[in-house]
């Protein structure tokens, strides 16, 4: 699976979205950033639906989830630190019986 192509596919979602103008992220330090130029009368809330609709849209049949945070705003500028990945799954009992306990997998 490669990241990239998730990546273009969400970004191409969010820039149809009625209350983006343009999407895009960089990579700071090896943290991904979405930077999101949004149109004059649209609010945060509206952003981070459509982050959360284009986010379960591109990672739709795969194994991934995702996780987006506010940083900050300037403007009609919205920065977002978000990634996408892959989760860990348990590779040992622990004893406490977790409702996701490996002795609970049928053959993986």
């Amino acid at each position: 699976m490669n990241i990239e192509v998730i990546w273009e596919h969400f970004l191409g979602l969010l820039s149809k979205d009625d209350s983006i103008e343009h999407a895009d992220y960089k990579k700071s330090a090896g943290i991904p950033f979405l930077y999101i130029y949004a149109k004059a009368d649209s609010q945060q809330k509206e952003l981070e639906k459509a982050i959360r609709h284009a986010a379960a849209a591109s990672m739709k049949g795969k194994q991934l989830h995702s996780d987006t945070e506010f940083v900050r705003k300037e403007v009609n500028l919205y920065v977002f630190r978000h990634r996408f990945y892959v989760p860990q799954r348990k590779m040992f009992c622990c004893g406490n019986l977790c409702t996701d306990c490996i002795r609970l997998r049928s053959g993986d």
